[in-house]
């Protein structure tokens, strides 16, 4: 059913299309109908549908919950965590998140496949037309203008060719970049990327106060004897006898694609107390691995018609690999502009709505990105790194400040010593 505020014209199918239903689509789509948008949510799988993630959302993310209207008690399905459990160097330090103004003080944790369906099902009940089983291949191009009109897309079990019209898109669809790719935004290899697999384990670990993360990887596979690799390894429980346990690996690391990463995993579970239970019987589905693009690895976030949402702009955070947050705040920032260009008339004034877009995740994000992408090249080397592990997790001061800086919880006006010297940094630190 089109919204009765429609500004559609009478060619297109709706007033915004956006491309993929993850946290990014969904989020933006909410938003957008929740304005009084047509909005046509195209997805490419059904829901619900597994994805390959951590399954942990830090209290940013839960902000964002929060901000969408979703009931984040642990009554609503939600398991809560206090903080980061950081182990390495022999040493192991419990840190609760932060007390902030701007953030909740507990982390969450859910299966994608069913936060996902959640926040698809959000969109759809804010007025949203959520289409499944549709894969967007291209957008489609005005020749005349070079401004995006809509997209081409395969519908259906049969893949049947479709075309959805629509002034504005929202290239939600993921580190993939369809869009963007269809039309020459091509990803900057200055920029970090990850790679991340996880696989869960049943195990008596499933109930734990704390998400967990280990910065010594060792891969027990080589023959000349253990090895020490740049990444971090997580064990996140998920209340229902289940453990999420993964890893992930920066391109700074000369391990980034000469490593088998399905294989490491396994190595380095192989290394942990065989109680935890993380072993191939206890294994309860295949290992998945994901790309992490970060550090907006892919610019411009709007071009002609078309805005750049989450993993498509290479919204991943450089220094923990958390995307969740950034997806969703992103869309937020994408939909209010959207929201603010419609209201004007084509033209000029619309598209200074619509440029308003990029320079607002700039500002939101850029100095921290920047940070994150000098960091990230700093820990792919491995002396770095064990350096940093040996001496700096005995210091609980500094590494509360580093979870700070870490996770991106601050509050960026007042707060404490600490969070006025990131809130400099990040505005000090150029975005480019």
């Amino acid at each position: 059913m089109t919204s009765a505020t429609s500004r559609r014209r009478p060619d297109d199918d709706a007033d915004v299309i956006v491309v993929g239903a993850g946290p990014a689509g969904s989020t933006a789509a909410t938003y957008l109908a929740r304005a009084g948008l047509d909005v046509l949510l195209l997805e490419k799988s059904t829901f619900p549908r597994e994805k390959v993630c951590g399954d942990g959302i830090t209290p940013r993310g839960v902000k964002q919950l929060i901000d969408l209207g979703i009931d984040t008690r642990e009554e609503a399905g939600w398991l809560h965590n206090r903080g980061l459990r950081v182990v390495g160097g022999g040493v192991r330090i419990e840190l609760d998140w932060p007390s902030l103004a701007d953030f909740p003080p507990y982390g969450v944790v859910r299966p994608r496949n069913d936060f996902d369906d959640l926040l698809a099902r959000t969109a759809e009940r804010a007025g949203a037309r959520l289409v499944e089983r549709t894969t967007v291949t291209s957008a489609l191009v005005d020749d005349r203008t070079g401004r995006i009109t809509g997209v081409q897309a395969k519908a259906g079990p049969e893949r049947t060719p479709v075309t959805y019209r629509a002034p504005l898109v929202l290239a939600c669809d993921g580190v993939s970049a369809r869009l963007a790719l269809s039309v020459g935004i091509e990803k900057r290899d200055d920029r970090p990327m990850g790679v991340a697999v996880r696989r869960y384990y049943t195990s008596p670990r499933t109930k734990d106060e704390y998400l967990e993360s280990h910065l010594e990887l060792w891969d027990r596979s080589d023959p000349a004897g253990p090895r020490l690799l740049p990444g971090y390894g997580w064990i996140f429980g998920m209340g229902d006898g289940t453990v999420n346990v993964g890893l992930g690996i920066l391109s700074t690391s000369r391990a980034y694609g000469r490593t088998d990463y399905r294989q490491l995993l396994r190595s380095w579970l192989d290394g942990t107390p065989e109680e935890w239970g993380f072993r191939e019987d206890n294994a309860t589905g295949r290992i998945g691995g994901a790309a992490l693009p970060m550090g907006f690895n892919r610019v411009p976030h709007y071009r002609n018609g078309l805005l750049l949402v989450g993993d498509a702009g290479g919204m991943v955070n450089p220094f923990n690999g958390e995307g969740i947050a950034y997806a969703m705040e992103s869309a937020k920032l994408a939909a209010d502009c959207v929201v603010h260009a419609l209201a004007r008339p084509t033209g000029l004034s619309r598209e200074q709505a619509l440029r308003r877009y990029p320079t607002a995740v700039q500002q939101a994000l850029g100095g921290y990105f920047r940070l994150g992408n000098i960091f990230s090249k700093l820990i792919g080397n491995p002396t770095v790194m064990r350096v940093a592990t040996r001496h700096g997790l005995p210091r609980t001061t500094l590494m509360r400040f580093v979870l700070k800086l870490l996770a991106n919880l601050y509050d960026a006006k007042g707060g404490d010593a600490m969070d006025r010297v990131i809130s400099a940094t990040t505005r000090l630190t150029p975005s480019a």
